[in-house]
Parts: C-alpha cells; sequence; structure tokens
C-alpha cells in the first residue's frame, strides 16, 4: 500500500536519501589521490591519470545501469530499490575502506556507480506523489540537496582524511547504512500496485529507455537539451583547478571556496527558489530564461581578468540551475505515470554520457591551448561550453515552438 502522508514529507525524506548519497561521494574525493599512490606507489601524475579511469569507470555504470534501475522502480516499486541500492552503496564504501590493491578499487567504484543509479528512482518520486504544476518544485529541492551534500562532503573527508585515508571511506559507510535504517522506518511506497508495469530488458538499457522517450516528441528534444548543457558543464568539471592554477596561481584553498560557493548557490537555486521562480514566470519561460544565463557565465569565465570575474561568473551561472528541473517537470507530464522510472533512467542515461567522454574533451582543449605552445588561451573549454550552451538553448527554443501551441 502507498502511504497516505503528505507528498511533502515523502519527499523530504527522499530529499535526505539523495543528500546522503553525495555526501558520501564528496566525503571521498580529497583523499583519492593519496590512497591511489599509497596503494600502487605511482607518481601524482600517473595517480591522476588512475583516477580518471576510476572515474570512467563510474561514470560508465552510471549510464549502463540508470534505465534498469528506472525499470525496476516501475516494476517494484520506488522503496525497495531506494533501500536496496542505498544499503549495497554503503557495503560498497565499506569494501573500498578495506581494498587492498588497486582491482579491488576499481570493482568498488564499479559497484558505486551501479547503485548510484538509484537518483533515477528518487526522482520518480517525485512524479509519483507531487501534483504536476509543483513537480519543479521538489526536482528541484533533490537536486539542491544532492549539491549541498556534494558541497559538505568534501570538507568532512578533508578533516577525517587527516586522520587517515580510509575514514572518509568507512564515514561514507555508516553514513549510507544509517540512512537505510532510517528508510526502512520512515520511508513509505509511492508507486501504487495499479501503476506498475512490468519489467523488460529491451527498454531497461541506455538505447532502449532513449528510443522509448524519443517516441515522446517533446521529451527527446528536452532530454537532447540536457545532454548539451551537461556536455557544457564538463568544462568546468574537468578542469576548473587546473584552469585556476594556470591563470591565476589560485591556492587549494581559493580552489575549494569557489567549488563550494557554486554548490551553496546551486543548493539555494534549485532548493529554495525554483518554486516560487516557476510559479511566478511559468515552467517554459523559466527553463529559457535559465539557459541563457549559462552563455555569458562561461563567457565570462574564459576571459576572465581577475579573481573577481571568476565569482561573478560563478553567480552568473548558477542562475542556469533553473532549467534543469523546469525540464523535468514538463517531460514528467507527458510521460504515462507507470513510465516515470523509465523516463529518470533516460534523464541519468543522457548525463553519464557526459561524463564519459566530455573530462577527455575539455582536459584535451584545455592542455592545447595552455601549453604555451602556439596560441595561449587557457579559457578555451569555456568557449566551448559557451556555444554549447547556445546550442542547447536553440534546441529548446526549438522543441517548445514546435510541441507547445499556445506561448507560456
Amino acid at each position: 500500500m502507498t502511504s497516505v502522508r503528505k507528498p511533502q514529507s515523502i519527499l523530504l525524506f527522499v530529499a535526505f536519501i539523495v543528500f546522503i548519497d553525495m555526501m558520501g561521494i564528496g566525503l571521498i574525493l580529497p583523499v583519492m589521490p593519496s590512497l591511489i599512490t599509497g596503494l600502487t606507489g605511482a607518481s601524482i601524475d600517473r595517480a591522476a591519470e588512475i583516477g580518471g579511469w576510476l572515474l570512467f569507470a563510474y561514470a560508465m555504470m552510471q549510464f549502463l545501469f540508470a534505465p534498469i534501475i528506472g525499470g525496476l522502480s516501475d516494476r517494484f516499486g520506488r522503496r525497495p530499490v531506494l533501500l536496496t541500492t542505498l544499503f549495497l552503496l554503503g557495503l560498497d564504501y565499506a569494501i573500498m575502506a578495506w581494498a587492498p590493491d588497486l582491482v579491488w578499487l576499481f570493482i568498488g567504484r564499479i559497484i558505486s556507480g551501479i547503485m548510484g543509479a538509484s537518483w533515477a528512482a528518487a526522482n520518480s518520486c517525485v512524479a509519483d506523489v507531487a501534483k504536476p504544476k509543483e513537480r519543479g518544485k521538489f526536482f528541484g529541492i533533490l537536486g539542491g540537496a544532492g549539491a549541498f551534500g556534494f558541497v559538505i562532503g568534501p570538507g568532512i573527508g578533508r578533516i577525517l582524511g587527516e586522520y587517515g585515508d580510509r575514514l572518509p571511506f568507512i564515514a561514507a559507510s555508516i553514513l549510507a547504512l544509517i540512512g537505510t535504517a532510517v528508510g526502512i522506518v520512515v520511508l513509505k511506497e509511492t508507486l501504487p500496485q495499479e501503476k506498475r508495469r512490468s519489467f523488460s530488458i529491451g527498454r531497461a538499457n541506455p538505447m532502449g529507455s532513449i528510443l522509448q522517450m524519443s517516441k515522446t516528441p517533446l521529451v527527446i528534444g528536452f532530454l537532447s537539451t540536457i545532454f548539451v548543457l551537461q556536455l557544457a558543464a564538463q568544462a568546468q568539471i574537468a578542469v576548473w583547478a587546473y584552469w585556476l592554477i594556470e591563470r591565476f596561481d589560485w591556492s587549494k584553498l581559493q580552489i575549494g571556496l569557489s567549488v563550494a560557493l557554486f554548490g551553496i548557490l546551486l543548493a539555494l537555486v534549485q532548493g529554495i527558489l525554483t518554486g516560487p521562480v516557476i510559479t511566478r514566470f511559468g515552467e517554459r519561460r523559466t527553463a529559457f530564461i535559465s539557459l541563457m544565463f549559462g552563455i555569458p557565465a562561461y563567457i565570462c569565465f574564459a576571459f576572465a581578468p581577475s579573481g573577481a570575474f571568476v565569482y561573478l561568473g560563478i553567480v552568473i551561472g548558477a542562475a542556469s540551475g533553473f532549467a534543469f528541473p523546469a525540464m523535468q517537470q514538463m517531460m514528467s507530464t507527458r510521460i504515462d505515470e507507470d513510465a516515470q522510472g523509465e523516463l529518470q533512467g533516460a534523464v541519468a542515461s543522457m548525463i553519464s554520457l557526459t561524463s564519459i567522454f566530455g573530462p577527455i574533451m575539455m582536459a584535451a582543449i584545455f592542455g592545447a591551448y595552455a601549453d604555451k605552445q602556439g596560441y595561449y588561451f587557457p579559457g578555451a573549454p569555456f568557449i566551448v561550453g559557451a556555444v554549447l550552451m547556445a546550442i542547447s538553448v536553440i534546441i529548446y527554443a526549438i522543441t517548445v515552438r514546435r510541441y507547445y501551441s499556445i506561448p507560456n
């Protein structure tokens, strides 16, 4: 049976699960370089390459398994999928805390990628219990919870890492297991039996889910928009620290503060402001204007003459955080209630796909223009980001104009 609780109480706990999930990821980031060097004896540059392959393994598993997790949640309900993946994630962190060699560390990251695909089931809870006009608000709350968890995780991980490289993994494991225990008591099922559908492996794979979504033109248009804007975001994810060191000789503390500021602003935008903004301006207009903010943000980064312009770009770029939950709200209303997990799995696969080859592409562009041989312009990846954001705006505008007859 489904819960009779108010949607807010259910979704706030789902947001808590997302927070724990992302905080666990953030906890282990500061100690990964020293853990890799300790296990392999490799130099820091070689450790960075190994770390890149660990990220690749994580992203690839998310790409492959997000539709499966989403499909399983459509079949068996959100609660068992969320609690099982969170529990297994806790065991996985324990494996990585114990990992005696690099092979076990890779196994741990592969499992993390699979279990981290539970994002699809978490977002499906929004479509299950929230009214269509309120879904953007709650999608934003989930996104804000994840951003906040990812921001404070590295800070705590850095402190714990002072007492041992394995301690942050133990903390992440305990956090996930406590979250599971609380969820068993608190979390209620959101998907009623009559809205469930049979599981099909033909649909529960990246290509299958995307092909299924392509039957709804508005959805495939927005998925394409999300793909391009997330590819643009890889410019920040892949080269941010390297660019700040090369361009402004920033310290680790300064770099960390810049990342924290962006995370806090994104949590504020998505977690608190998204609902009121969508109510005031409408979902279509909100997404369009929000996407437009990404273009000047990347241009500001690319040509920043000083650190002040870096922070200006961060503030401007945070406003682009409204677009994603607004598009999620619109897509969720176009998909059958028994396929919301499949939709969120397709969204997660699109995002994960950019994480597979996006960092390689952006790092190569940065390397080509930051080596002081030939034309020197370390901000080149952000020019690419600005162009991609412009393309995402065009795709979005064409999609909305074609499939909405009444202007919003």
